[in-house]
């Protein structure tokens, strides 16, 4: 419950009292000097009438005021201000006036912060809806013309099953997906750190996308010809996954006859950054903050074309602050991309 003591302030019934107790004051010695004899005895009477007039305006105000204020902390805890209610009421103007202007201020960005949490949920409701929507209807119709007839003909039933078992396939890619990002969330999937070599790892990776850069005539590179290992200490079959998302994607939006890049720098004495940096398309400033988002697309026909689960930048974020890591991204629309992340260098 709220406290029924309240601070006090003075200043409003001293000032009354004083312009009171000159107006009477004068207001007298007029009278006395027109009707009556005026003499010295008169200046007892601001004395009196200031404490007088300071004892019922400090309290017939003060109960005004506090029966007004009151009411609106009473007000303010039906709205649950767990912050007011832990105060007493305070009947100085300029305390209550920044504590409610706090409070509307902490209100107003609780309702921004759930305005955008309510909108962010629905476009997640229907990004999931659209991507898991897709393959179901594709294998349901495959199932369907099975179903009529087609699985008599072999032909057919071959060709079908194969389609409804890649759409099958797509729903496990993307069901392994969110279920990755929820335990890297929740901090349920742990790493297994060790020491390895990034550039070796990186050339691993350039051996498995090779044969899809050349099909877009694009070359994988290191910006430098590195002849010493360059130990790290993560999960290797993580930063796999990190390093693979982010060269798929260097490969999915690069252009013809392009160039994915990658860099690996001693940030300080214990970090390096790996960069990897194409001259694709590259991301209007105004995607940037939401490209990590879940199933976020800043092209979606290509995305779609080029498939994926769309949740790929995520888990790479996820991945890398589970590292306890920063991720970093830089693009100019039209000049390309460079996506970056630092990884703990071994002693």
């Amino acid at each position: 419950m709220q406290k029924n003591n309240f601070k006090k302030t003075y200043k409003f019934a001293l000032r009354t009292s004083l312009y009171v107790t000159l107006f009477t004051t004068l207001l007298v010695s007029v009278f006395l000097y027109y009707y009556y004899t005026f003499n010295w005895q008169i200046v007892f009477f601001p004395l009196i009438c200031f404490p007088l007039c300071f004892v019922i305006v400090q309290y017939r105000v003060e109960r005004f005021i506090y029966r007004r204020v009151k009411k609106i902390y009473d007000d303010l805890t039906l709205l649950e201000s767990s912050t007011l209610r832990q105060h007493p009421i305070t009947t100085d103007m300029g305390t209550l006036t920044k504590e409610i202007d706090k409070y509307a201020k902490d209100k107003k960005f609780e309702i921004e912060a759930l305005k955008i949490r309510e909108e962010y949920r629905r476009e997640f409701i229907g990004n999931v809806s659209h991507e898991l929507k897709t393959p179901l209807f594709t294998v349901q119709g495959y199932i369907d013309t099975l179903l009529d007839g087609g699985i008599d003909d072999e032909k057919i039933r071959k060709k079908y099953l194969n389609r409804a078992s890649k759409g099958v396939e797509r729903l496990t890619y993307i069901i392994k997906d969110l279920d990755m990002i929820t335990k890297l969330e929740v901090g349920d999937l742990s790493l297994n750190k060790e020491h390895f070599d990034i550039v070796k790892l990186v050339e691993n990776v350039f051996e498995l996308f090779e044969m899809k850069a050349a099909k877009k005539n694009i070359t994988l590179t290191f910006d430098i010809d590195y002849g010493e290992p360059i130990m790290v200490y993560a999960d290797i079959e993580r930063i796999q996954q990190v390093l693979t998302n982010l060269i798929v994607n260097s490969i999915k939006y690069g252009r013809e006859m392009g160039t994915t890049e990658v860099s690996i720098e001693n940030l300080i004495k214990n970090k390096v950054i790996v960069r990897i940096t194409d001259n694709g398309e590259g991301i209007k400033e105004e995607n940037l903050p939401r490209l990590f988002e879940r199933f976020y697309r800043v092209d979606k026909s290509g995305s779609r074309k080029e498939g994926g689960s769309g949740l790929g930048l995520s888990i790479v974020k996820h991945i890398v602050e589970a590292h306890q890591e920063k991720m970093y991204v830089e693009s100019e629309l039209g000049v390309g991309s460079e996506f970056s992340f630092t990884l703990e260098r071994s002693e």
